[in-house]
């Protein structure tokens, strides 16, 4: 019993510094994608694609890609826009933890294992670009799979950002069916080797 409320007093101060640090990274990250509209965007893309492919009239699913098109090259300007605002963040304020959960100022404790996030995003700027551009060639089904799969690799390093791995993990899951593994497999080539060369995977 002795030991049990001094624990219990270490385990609610732990989780208190974790929520603050959370919340300051949620902030932080809300307050330079608020100035765009990139998740709108995304949302417009991913709802986008499944009518195109579920239209039967070439003519009207002609129309659709057509259109996805221009979204697609916005969101990729937008966001290049929002990387390069980002990138003016100080860097101690945008480590990652690769640690498989969240501990409180962990990039600090193990500067290590962890990641710059404005490095991760440059990469995912380059992977949209690249998609949206579609300078592999790929077919408009397959590019429009490339590109869901780089977006949503972008949004798992936002929640990984804000959260931890795992959360991001487990909110990709149950959100779009996902796992991490498939997001990196499906993600263009340069991605996956850049991505993967800097968060260790």
């Amino acid at each position: 019993m002795e030991l049990f409320i001094p624990l219990l007093l270490i385990i609610v101060g732990v989780q208190f510094v974790k929520v603050q640090d959370q919340r300051q990274r949620i902030a932080l990250l809300g307050r330079y994608l608020g100035q765009f509209q990139i998740e709108k965007l995304m949302e417009n893309l991913t709802q986008g694609y499944l009518r195109a492919l579920d239209e039967a009239d070439p003519e009207r699913r002609a129309q659709i890609w057509s259109m996805l098109g221009t979204a697609e090259s916005e969101l990729s300007t937008q966001f290049q826009r929002f990387v390069a605002d980002f990138s003016n963040v100080w860097g101690d304020k945008t480590r990652v933890s690769t640690l498989p959960i969240a501990i409180p100022y962990a990039t600090k404790l193990f500067p290590r294992a962890s990641f710059d996030l404005r490095q991760a995003l440059a990469i995912h700027a380059q992977g949209i670009a690249a998609a949206a551009e579609n300078r592999h060639g790929l077919s408009l089904r397959d590019k429009a799979y490339t590109m869901s799969a780089e977006l949503f690799l972008m949004q798992h390093t936002c929640h990984w950002f804000c959260r931890s791995k795992a959360v991001a993990s487990a909110r990709m899951l149950a959100r779009h069916q996902t796992s991490y593994a498939q997001l990196l497999a499906a993600v263009s080539p340069e991605t996956r080797q850049a991505y993967g060369a800097l968060v260790g995977d």
